[in-house]
C-alpha cells in the first residue's frame, strides 16, 4: 500500500475516533442534570470563543428591576427567523388569542442576516441558587417560582459592533413593534381601583371584538372621510409633534342624542388604528393624584374613553364654586377629582407621559360643558353625531338587510328626514325580521308612529303655551 493511502487511512481513523469520541461525550452529557449540561455548553463555548474574531453582545431579560426593551423585542423577532433547520423551538398561545406564538428554545441558535452580514443568536437559561428563586418582577406572572436567569447572546464579528449599536438592536426593536401589531388582539381595559397601588394592575384587560369600523357606521361618508384623514395625519406626525414643543396626543369630543353611534365610533377608531382602549370611569376616581396614576400606566398607541363626561364631573358646579370661595377647590382635593386636576390630566404636564395617545370624550349635552374643557389642545376635534339621515339609512339596510335598493327608499327616506330617530332606533327595527319587505314595512309604520307622537306633543305644547 502506498504512503499516500496510509496517510488517508490514518486520517479517516482519527476522524472516526473524534466522531465516536463526541458521540459518547453527547450521549453522556445527555444523561446528566440539566444545569450540567447547560456548563458544559456554556464552557465549550466559552473556549471557542477565545480563539475566534467574533464578539458575543449579552442581552439579559431584566435590568435591575426594570425590563429590558432589546430582550423582549428580540423575543418576538427572533420567533419570526426561524429556520427549517431549527430542531427546537416553543410554540405558545393564550386561550382568547387569535394567533400561535413561536419562540427560541433554550440553547437553539438563530443565524440572522442584516446588510448582507450574518449574526447569531443562542437563547441562554441559566440555572441559579435558591437566593434568586423569589426574585420578583410586576410584569412577569411567574418570577417569583424562577430559579434561572434568561438572555440572549449575540455573536458577530468584531468589526460590527458600531453597526449592531447604531443600526441592527434599533432594527429589530422596530420589526418587533411591526410584528407586534400584526398578530396581537385588541383589548379595552378597565379601571381597578383596589390595585391603584400597583400601576401594572390597575387596568384590567379583556379582549375587544367589537367588529364596527367606518365602513360600517351609519354617518355621513364626508364626515367619516374627515375623520379617517384625521386620524392619519395624526399618527404620522411624531416629528411634526416633536418640532413644534407639543406632546403627541390628539382629544376628540363625540357629541349628540343618545343612541347616535357614539361608542360604535370609539369601536371603529380603536379598529382602524389598532389602538387598545381604556374605559375611564371618572366616578370611581377619588383624588387628582389617582387620575394622575392612572395616566401614567396606559400604554402607548392607545385611546382613552371618558364617556358622558357632563354626568360624571359637574363641571359647572365646580367652577361657581371656585369662583364664590377660591378656597373651595384646595378641600375638594383630597376626596375628589378637581376642575384644575381634570384640565391638567388632559393637556398639562402628566399629558406628555406617553407618545400616540388619543383622548375621546363623550356628552348628550355640549351645552353643559365648559370652555375651558372645549378649546383645542384639550378637544381639538368636536363631532357632531346626529340623528339618522337617508344616506345613513340606506347604509344601514346594506348592513343589515344587504339590499342598496327597494321601492320603499323613497318613502323611508321622507319620513326619516321629517323625524328625529337615532341610528340605533333604525337598526333596532331592521332587526325585526329577516324579510326584506316586512322589515322596511314595519320600519314605515314606526315612523309614521313617531311622526303622530311629534305631532301630538306639539299640538299639546302649543295648547300649554297659550
Amino acid at each position: 500500500m502506498s504512503s499516500s493511502g496510509e496517510s488517508n487511512i490514518s486520517i479517516a481513523k482519527t476522524v472516526i475516533s473524534a466522531v465516536g469520541s463526541a458521540a459518547a461525550m453527547a450521549m453522556l452529557a445527555h444523561n446528566l442534570p440539566q444545569e450540567v449540561q447547560d456548563y458544559i455548553f456554556l464552557g465549550l463555548r466559552s473556549v471557542l470563543i477565545k480563539f475566534s474574531n467574533q464578539m458575543t453582545m449579552v442581552i439579559d431579560e431584566f435590568d435591575g428591576m426594570v425590563s429590558n426593551e432589546v430582550y423582549e423585542s428580540a423575543q418576538i423577532y427572533l420567533g419570526s427567523k426561524l429556520s427549517p433547520d431549527t430542531r427546537r423551538f416553543k410554540v405558545s398561545k393564550p386561550e382568547k388569542e387569535k394567533s400561535f406564538n413561536t419562540s427560541m428554545e433554550r440553547n437553539e441558535e438563530v443565524v440572522d442576516v442584516y446588510k448582507g452580514e450574518k449574526f447569531k443568536w443562542i437563547w441562554i437559561c441559566k440555572q441559579v441558587g435558591t437566593s434568586r428563586e423569589y426574585f420578583y418582577n410586576p410584569r412577569d406572572m411567574n418570577s417569583t417560582l424562577r430559579s434561572e436567569v434568561r438572555s440572549y447572546e449575540l455573536t458577530f464579528h468584531r468589526k460590527h459592533k458600531e453597526l449592531v449599536l447604531e443600526c441592527y438592536l434599533a432594527y429589530i426593536i422596530n420589526e418587533a413593534k411591526l410584528l407586534k401589531l400584526e398578530t396581537r388582539t385588541l383589548k379595552i381595559h378597565t379601571m381597578d381601583y383596589e390595585n391603584m397601588h400597583d400601576l401594572s394592575a390597575v387596568w384590567t384587560p379583556v379582549n375587544l371584538d367589537h367588529p364596527a369600523t367606518f365602513e360600517t357606521l351609519a354617518m355621513d361618508s364626508e364626515q367619516k372621510d374627515m375623520i379617517a384623514k384625521d386620524l392619519d395625519r395624526f399618527v404620522q406626525r411624531k416629528d411634526y409633534y416633536r418640532r413644534v414643543g407639543k406632546a403627541w396626543k390628539r382629544g376628540y369630543l363625540l357629541y349628540g342624542p343618545p343612541g347616535t353611534g357614539k361608542s360604535s365610533l370609539i369601536a371603529a377608531v380603536a379598529n382602524y388604528l389598532n389602538f387598545d382602549v381604556y374605559d375611564l370611569e371618572l366616578t370611581e376616581v377619588k383624588k387628582n393624584t389617582d387620575l394622575r396614576r392612572l395616566l401614567v400606566a396606559t400604554a402607548n398607541r392607545s385611546i382613552l374613553v371618558i364617556e358622558d363626561i357632563d354626568a360624571t364631573i359637574d363641571l359647572q358646579e365646580k367652577l361657581s364654586s371656585r369662583v364664590a370661595d377660591p378656597s373651595n377647590e384646595s378641600h375638594e382635593e383630597g376626596s375628589k377629582v378637581t376642575l384644575s386636576g381634570l384640565l391638567n390630566f388632559i393637556d398639562g404636564l402628566w399629558s406628555s407621559c406617553g407618545d400616540e395617545r388619543i383622548i375621546i370624550f363623550t356628552t348628550n349635552h355640549i351645552e353643559k360643558l365648559d370652555p375651558a374643557l372645549l378649546r383645542p389642545g384639550r378637544m381639538d376635534m368636536h363631532i357632531h353625531m346626529s340623528y339618522c339621515t337617508p344616506s345613513g339609512f340606506r347604509l344601514l339596510a346594506s348592513n343589515y338587510l344587504g339590499v342598496i335598493e327597494h321601492q320603499h327608499f323613497e318613502e323611508i327616506e321622507s319620513l326619516i328626514e321629517t323625524n328625529a330617530m337615532t341610528p340605533a332606533e333604525v337598526a333596532e327595527q331592521l332587526m325585526k325580521d329577516d324579510e326584506v319587505d316586512i322589515a322596511l314595512k314595519g320600519l314605515i309604520d314606526f315612523l309614521h308612529m313617531k311622526k303622530k307622537e311629534h305631532e301630538e306633543a306639539y299640538v299639546d305644547e302649543e295648547e300649554e303655551n297659550e
